[in-house]
């Protein structure tokens, strides 16, 4: 569970991994509920507010950032009862702003990726934000041939003969248009109309709908043509996937097209240049909200020239030369009534806040993260007063937001309603679960004593010893279906031998030691033959598991997702990994300048792994492991036809004819790995005026070193 409402850039490393922990699997959550069921549980505000915090803690610990990343993904899953579509270009979802100093960055960041003094020379278009479901329309000799929702990004639903209904898409395009066009846009229910709806719905005694998103999403997923077509829904294009010509070179051009086309296009939509005449039209736009006819939840920067696009390229999910400004969320008075202590997966102690329960933004709040005992005193992560020194203390009248924070936080108190009696809060200082000492560590390189106090029971703790065996067995890791929290826990708590699971090795050997047992587990409530059968059969299933994964799933401090992944690609294959782990743990040498040097793997996280391999209870378990499953070796990256696919890069000095963000993003893009510093596994250093110790290194180990033009001649 996340630790803070600080800013991210005062977490320690622990809080932001916990947080980004947690924030991985309730987004996914929320991206299920809402574009595969059109069933959310939290408001858009909410859901933002969750992906705003992610984004801030990733940017702060970069080292952190995991592959399952909510930064990483789009969407959900496609929901079943239709036909599955793959997109022709991927369906990217966008970065989000909150602040104008957000924009004044964005902007800016645009700039500096293309080495361009920021003189407002670059035009922007700015149009809102409709809050409905995103489509593509796919047409083939002007005809339209298919409609898909965007799905997880790369697959969405065939919804062709419902998207015919609408009678704002048209079925054929004019004479003379490319012969293959991909129209994107937004489907959505205007406010009139869904309240007509309503009104016709209470008049028949039926239930409600809740709000137009959900009620056009719904009635776009029907099954049955007839039941959209008696739905008014509605379209805005915006955008466009695979074209086999262009009629325009600006953003603003092709929507203008698309309009041509007989379209309907947001009238809203401007062209606008500097920061200021950016920040005024989504101002302009958030007082003329209430009174338009359809929902938006902020506005939608892009830059207009499509060649400045094309060079600023794409992050994982979402394009650099795009953002959402969304507009702010909620503030709501309760009381809490209770503080109870969370004991996570690294022993760590989060103080969760019980309130009475509040409405905040649509959704229903019953309690609120209160991070570490210094934040209840009032006392931030480098000793200073925060709330004015004001202390909370269950009683007490507090101030919830869902804004900035993953899940609902606790930013101020009502002081002059704190009831008679209410005494300042005593944090345990030992575990709630196990009963160990629990500690705040210090620092050993800086002398600070962590925010975070920790259980110092180890694999004593069961508080700890469930959560690891919940993230071994979790989506993420070995996915194992069927061994969710619930029977984790029933596995952990029994006594009986052919029914225990207390590390990992053992949900291997489950199946073999039921089969010799009296003791059958299909017998027990909640079991079942067929239900143990696909249990087993998920287990057996992976016995063999990619690298990173099995990386990951050893839930060593640190590395998430993002950082198992850049060790499965540098080292390949388990064996490989685990000789240089060992091989650094003197923390100095090759072996620990090559951990070093991997792009993304800093010291603190470096330590992390080596330590770990010291500890000689984990190497028991890992040996007990391998002799279960087989981590299969990573596969070496490759692009069609590029040269330099698997290889090292370093980039160094002062770059003249690209920026260093381009350089890097266009050498992962063909495959190659950028790392931070030369060591023997360096393929390429490429080196501009001005390069030092890193030239000079790879000079010293005998690396290859070209200038800039050579890199480019070698890149094509």
């Amino acid at each position: 569970m996340p630790t803070e409402t600080k800013p991210a850039t005062a977490l320690s490393i622990e809080e932001a991994g916990i947080a980004l922990d947690f924030l991985a699997k309730e987004i996914a959550r929320h991206d299920a509920l809402y574009h595969g069921k059109d069933e959310p549980e939290i408001s858009d505000a909410d859901y933002d507010a969750l992906k705003r915090r992610n984004d801030e803690i990733e940017a702060a610990f970069p080292d952190l950032v995991r592959a399952d990343s909510p930064s990483r993904r789009v969407g959900a899953a496609p929901a079943s009862g239709f036909r599955l579509v793959t997109h022709a270009r991927p369906m990217l979802s966008l970065d989000n702003t909150f602040s104008d100093e957000d924009v004044r960055d964005f902007v800016a960041s645009v700039y500096r990726f293309l080495g361009m003094i920021p003189d407002d020379s670059i035009a922007f278009t700015a149009e809102p934000k409709i809050d409905g479901l995103s489509m593509s329309l796919r047409y083939e000799g002007g005809r339209l041939v298919t409609a898909a929702t965007r799905g997880d990004g790369a697959v969405g639903e065939n919804v062709t003969a419902n998207i015919l209904t609408i009678k704002e898409i048209p079925p054929q395009l004019p004479a003379g248009v490319p012969d293959v066009v991909e129209v994107r846009g937004e489907v959505y229910m205007a406010k009139s109309d869904f309240s007509a709806l309503n009104a016709q719905m209470a008049a028949e005694g039926r239930p409600t709908y809740v709000n137009p998103r959900n009620t056009a999403a719904g009635s776009l997923r029907q099954l049955d043509p007839k039941m959209t077509a008696q739905r008014k829904l509605r379209f805005f294009a915006y955008a466009w996937g695979e074209m086999s010509g262009m009629p325009a070179d600006t953003q603003m051009g092709m929507v203008e097209t698309f309009r041509d086309w007989g379209f309907p296009v947001n009238p809203l939509m401007k062209r606008l240049n500097s920061v200021e005449e950016i920040i005024a039209h989504y101002n302009e736009i958030g007082l003329l909200r209430s009174s338009l006819d359809y929902d938006i939840d902020g506005v939608v920067y892009k830059v207009d020239r499509l060649d400045l696009q094309g060079r600023l390229g794409f992050r994982s999910r979402s394009p650099r030369w795009a953002t959402a400004h969304k507009f702010p969320a909620e503030q709501a008075l309760t009381q809490l009534t209770a503080i109870d202590i969370q004991v996570g997966r690294t022993g760590a102690l989060t103080p969760v806040a019980r309130l009475v329960p509040i409405t905040v933004g649509g959704v229903v709040v019953t309690n609120a993260t209160l991070h570490n005992e210094d934040y209840i005193k009032g006392i931030g992560n480098s000793g200073e007063p925060i709330r004015e020194g004001r202390d909370i203390r269950i009683g007490d009248t507090v101030i919830v937001q869902r804004a900035g924070d993953v899940i609902p936080q606790i930013v101020d108190i009502v002081l002059d309603q704190r009831p008679e009696g209410a005494v300042p809060y005593e944090f345990p200082r030992t575990c709630p679960v196990c009963g160990s000492h629990a500690v705040r560590e210090v620092h050993e390189k800086t002398g600070r004593i962590d925010a975070v106090r920790r259980c110092t029971g180890g694999f004593v703790c069961q508080a700890q010893a469930i959560e690891h065996l919940k993230h071994f067995a979790s989506r993420d890791a070995f996915d194992i279906e069927g061994l969710g929290a619930r029977q984790i826990e029933f596995f952990f708590a029994s006594e009986d031998p052919a029914l225990r699971i207390r590390t990992a090795p053992d949900i291997f050997t489950l199946e073999e030691r039921q089969r010799n047992s009296l003791s059958k587990l299909e017998n027990i409530d909640g079991f079942g033959k067929v239900s143990v059968g696909k249990l087993f059969a998920a287990i057996n299933g992976r016995r063999e598991v990619a690298l990173n994964r099995f990386i990951y799933a050893l839930g060593i401090r640190h590395i998430g997702e993002t950082n198992a992944k850049l060790l499965a690609r540098a080292y390949g294959s388990y064996q490989a990994f685990e000789t240089a782990m060992k091989d650094a743990a003197a923390q100095s040498g090759d072996a620990w300048n090559e951990l070093n040097a991997i792009e993304g793997i800093g010291e603190v996280v470096a330590r992390a792994l080596v330590e770990f391999f010291k500890e000689p209870r984990n190497l028991d378990v890992i040996g007990r492991l391998l002799g279960q499953v087989a981590p299969q070796e990573m596969a070496a990256p490759s692009a069609s036809g590029s040269p330099v696919a698997g290889k090292t890069v370093v980039f160094t000095g002062s770059l003249e004819k690209f920026t260093r963000d381009e350089a890097k993003a266009r050498a992962e893009s063909l495959g190659a790995k950028v790392a931070g510093s030369v060591s023997k596994k360096t393929d390429y250093v490429v080196a501009g005026p001005g390069a030092g110790s890193k030239l000079d290194k790879a000079r010293e180990i005998g690396v290859t070193v070209m200038d800039e033009d050579e890199w480019l001649a070698l890149i094509g």
